[in-house]
């Protein structure tokens, strides 16, 4: 019994360090990690930089090749000596970024036809068309003739499938219309939300954390949807997961988000959802316009990643850097298919919050967050190369960190240290004091 009694007491003396410590850092400000430097989205930055200084006339867009160079399409030889001279790749091409976005307008102003997109492929210097299976003939020989008036800046493909938004963080939420993923926590610095794809619900759309709807956790307070796809839900109560920017990725790991950033054509992304899980894939356009049943979307990224209903809303990352929010698509994750986000720089502009957890400077688009560098290294890594950020372990462990970091876990902690002291006294008090007694029993015997 004394035994017990003192692995009990040291136990608890444990415990109730532990207590104190964790608690005690829990009320030192935190920080996060430095924005990411990415040699992709350096040489992205070194791109559209040169893109916005020659102009849309003389250019016409910029991705990264397979080897991390930054590529830049010009339309005269002056234009190429000068992205030469900044340290890409230039490469000539027939029509301006001016043309190309005249294309999309007249894309644009056309019928709407449910079931169509297009987006800007610089490296082909091409507006791609594409109609998916529920397009008839009819609307597709229509597409096909507006394409033969524009010119040979538009592509037109047939794709399978039938473009959808992946309603039905990665983390699931439950509502009326149907299951949806949380991509990123966000702030307005008084209340904390979670970013989500528009068409998930309207505002006042009510959330879940069960499909039984027994746990709200949120409600929607704006919601931009169709022209946009991004949407914000207020977290009900507070909570340490409100506040964290660890993505989760599946098996109780997440991805910690650094910065934020602008994607870039050619580059590797992974995303993540609460149906299909983490996926990767690469950005094959950017401003693109979907045509859902529901309503046309426009300015979304492009890509070759999987998604699958559940998935809407779901973070969108490279390098430890947030690109955006999934919005839909067409195929599954058994034959492919293709993707569109949502950017999240304009999601966050649009809304006046900013990410949770990390400082100003990283928490938006900047300098530093979407690439742009000073030194000579933006080809330093090839764009198939990046991987989606620093992982962690998150879930049950994470939770009991949280509660022992509660500062209120203070004076628990130190009522635990104290009992433990004394416990530990009191034994050894009973210990000296059976010593003591088996020694007078053992006098009296000798003396007798």
């Amino acid at each position: 019994m004394k035994r017990v009694t003192r692995l009990t007491a040291a136990g608890g003396l444990i415990c109730g360090a532990l207590m104190v410590t964790q608690a005690a850092m829990a009320t030192e400000p935190t920080t996060s990690p430095p924005a990411t430097r990415s040699a992709v989205l350096a040489a992205s930055g070194t791109g559209n930089g040169l893109v916005t200084e020659l102009g849309s006339e003389r250019t016409a867009g910029t991705w990264i090749a397979e080897d991390g160079e930054p590529v830049v399409a010009v339309t005269d030889e002056k234009a190429a000596a000068e992205v030469e001279k900044a340290g890409a790749r230039p490469k000539m091409v027939e029509f301006s970024g001016d043309d190309l976005r005249s294309a999309t307008e007249a894309l644009r102003s056309a019928p709407r036809v449910s079931g169509t997109s297009w987006a800007v492929d610089p490296a082909s210097n091409e507006v791609v068309v594409r109609a998916d299976s529920t397009v008839s003939k009819k609307d597709w020989s229509s597409l096909t003739d507006l394409a033969e008036e524009i010119g040979g800046s538009v592509r037109m493909e047939r794709t399978e499938g039938a473009y959808t938004m992946r309603l039905n963080g990665a983390q699931p939420i439950f509502g009326t219309g149907g299951r949806c993923s949380i991509g990123f926590n966000v702030t307005d610095g008084e209340n904390d939300f979670m970013l989500t794809a528009g068409h998930c619900g309207p505002a006042g759309s009510v959330w879940f954390s069960d499909n039984q709807g027994r746990q709200e956790i949120g409600r929607t307070t704006e919601s931009n949807f169709p022209g946009g796809d991004f949407s914000l839900v207020q977290y009900l109560q507070d909570a340490p997961s409100n506040k964290t920017n660890v993505v989760s990725v599946g098996d109780g790991r997440g991805v910690r988000i650094t910065s934020v950033g602008e994607a870039a054509v050619g580059q590797r992304v992974f995303r993540s959802g609460s149906t299909s899980g983490f996926r990767n894939g690469e950005v094959t356009g950017l401003d693109a316009t979907v045509n859902y049943p529901e309503g046309t979307v426009s300015g979304l990224i492009e890509t070759t990643v999987c998604a699958e209903p559940g998935d809407s809303g779901g973070p969108l990352f490279s390098e430890g850097v947030a690109l955006g929010v999934t919005s839909g698509g067409n195929g599954d994750c058994e034959e492919g298919g293709t993707t569109f986000f949502q950017p999240l720089s304009e999601a966050l502009d649009d809304l006046g919050v900013q990410l949770t957890g990390l400082p100003q400077s990283a928490a938006r688009p900047t300098a530093a967050a979407d690439g742009s560098s000073d030194d000579d290294s933006q080809g330093a890594a090839a764009p198939g190369t990046a991987e989606p950020g620093s992982l962690e372990s998150i879930g049950a462990a994470s939770d009991l960190l949280d509660r022992l970091a509660d500062p209120r876990n203070v004076g628990p902690g130190l009522l635990v240290v104290a009992g433990s002291m004394v416990a530990l006294a009191a034994t050894r008090f009973i210990r000296t004091e059976q010593d003591r007694q088996a020694y007078r029993r053992q006098y009296s015997q000798t003396w007798s």
